[in-house]
């Protein structure tokens, strides 16, 4: 199967890079992994609505031109259905039984992802009821599919 994350945004902190490089390498071995970065765009303190719908409708713009047309596309809001880690595995695992062969999992910038990108995904996730950075946010989506696929292939993993 191959995933992909779109993400809005580059990872600037050298501990969150590191995090990340060790789950694309650790996942490496289940998956073919694609990371797609797409440039985030610059929000002004105090921004209005007007102007933060400018800035999120830019980035949608520029991630959508990455958005496969037989990807089965997953977006991570806050909204979004909410999984314990078995039952990410199990959507994971139904998805590949059912031919779905690329999961693109979408992140979105400091402001959140546009409408248009909302409703192109085929599921909505959320990790939280809270709000994290885009960057620690990858990370974290990074773990869960890697733990996914551990729990798919019957290995031990950290409860």
């Amino acid at each position: 199967m191959k995933i992909t994350v779109i993400a809005v945004g580059k990872i600037k902190e050298k501990f969150y890079r590191e995090a990340a490089a060790e789950y694309e390498k650790r996942l490496g071995r289940y998956c073919k992994l694609e990371i797609v970065q797409v440039e985030d765009e610059r929000t002004p303190d105090k921004a209005g609505a007007a102007l933060e719908t400018e800035i999120k409708r830019r980035e949608a713009e520029r991630i959508m031109k990455y958005i496969r047309e037989d990807a089965y596309v997953v977006t991570l809001e806050i909204q979004g259905m909410m999984f314990d880690s078995g039952g990410f595995a199990d959507r994971i695992e139904d998805l590949a039984t059912r031919g779905n062969s690329h999961i693109q999992f979408i992140i979105g910038g400091s402001l959140g992802l546009h409408e248009s990108v909302c409703k192109r995904a085929d599921l909505a996730v959320s990790f939280s009821k809270m709000t994290f950075p885009h960057q620690l946010m990858r990370v974290i989506l990074l773990e869960q599919i890697y733990r996914a696929y551990r729990i798919i292939n019957g290995e031990p993993y950290h409860k």
